[in-house]
């Protein structure tokens, strides 16, 4: 399939009107890349509620996205993580593959998956974030906006992945910056310090990574022998619902995906931080993570 290059929204300025409307009113100029129309029309509608968002490009396989991508120069792109053709990369394939042709472009991984090996493949390609499908118009509009802006953005149950991937690989010989294309992810333009942006699913909010119910990182845990408590001593209903909360569920989430109350999550909740010696969420998170539990 051949990519389609879209026209601006109605209501957002035009190319010809650029230079009447003030810098800061420029629209982010967005591509949608997903191999089901019918999904691809439906993201688009829901990007028309944005007047500072603009639909440029559209494209179903990954040939035809490439093209696109470098034929249109979006600011941001929204990709599936599966889709066809290529070598069978996929969403990674697609943006490795387009880096040196849109330089400046960013991506965003929008996909009903929450695998972590599909989480880790496209973050470690280089996109600035992940949400799944089932996210709310108003939030993916907000987390497109924190994308254009520099940030990094993950779906709060997906926090625990990212950290577990990024923790488990070597640290970086010291020498001169990366010039690899995911050397910046997560990183501001103009800082050199991570801000990951968590967006939940929901709720209409926007969460910064120093939120402690999400990924937040408590000083004073430096390695897994910090803590001697293991898993075996929770129960297997402790440890299901440790996991869980390690991976950002909320309360109400867990009690919806075991099937008990939410006034039960929170008496396992606190009997796993008793038993493990630990003080809140992100303790757990980090506790969960250096011993590659989630």
């Amino acid at each position: 399939m051949e990519y389609v290059q879209n026209q601006p929204l109605s209501g957002v300025p035009t190319d010809a009107d650029a230079s009447a409307a003030p810098s800061d009113m420029h629209p982010i100029r967005v591509a949608v890349v997903d191999d089901h129309s019918l999904f691809r029309a439906g993201v688009i509608a829901s990007l028309s509620q944005a007047s500072d968002i603009a639909v440029v490009g559209q494209a179903a396989d990954v040939p035809s996205s490439i093209a696109m991508i470098s034929q249109v120069q979006p600011d941001v792109v929204l990709l599936d993580v599966h889709m066809p053709g290529g070598q069978g990369g996929g969403g990674a394939e697609i943006i490795l593959q387009s880096v040196s042709k849109a330089p400046k472009t960013l991506y965003l991984a929008l996909s009903v998956s929450d695998a972590p090996a599909d989480v880790g493949a496209v973050i470690r390609a280089g996109a600035r974030g992940y949400v799944t499908k089932t996210i709310a118009a108003e939030d993916l509009i907000a987390s497109i906006r924190q994308v254009a802006e520099g940030y990094a953005v993950l779906s709060p149950r997906l926090a625990g992945f990212v950290l577990n991937a990024f923790q488990s690989a070597p640290a970086p010989e010291p020498g001169p910056a990366s010039t690899q294309p995911n050397a910046n992810i997560g990183t501001n333009k103009s800082s050199n310090l991570p801000h990951i942006g968590a967006v939940a699913s929901d709720t209409d909010s926007v969460y910064s990574a120093e939120h402690t119910d999400h990924a937040a990182i408590p000083n004073g845990i430096d390695d897994a022998d910090d803590i001697d408590v293991g898993i075996d001593a929770l129960s297997p209903r402790e440890q299901d619902v440790m996991r869980l909360i390690a991976r950002g569920y909320t309360y109400k989430e867990v009690a919806s995906e075991l099937f008990i109350s939410i006034k039960t999550v929170e008496t396992h909740v606190s009997k796993v931080l008793r038993k493990l010696q630990l003080s809140n969420r992100g303790e757990l998170t980090r506790w969960a993570t250096l011993r590659h539990i989630v």
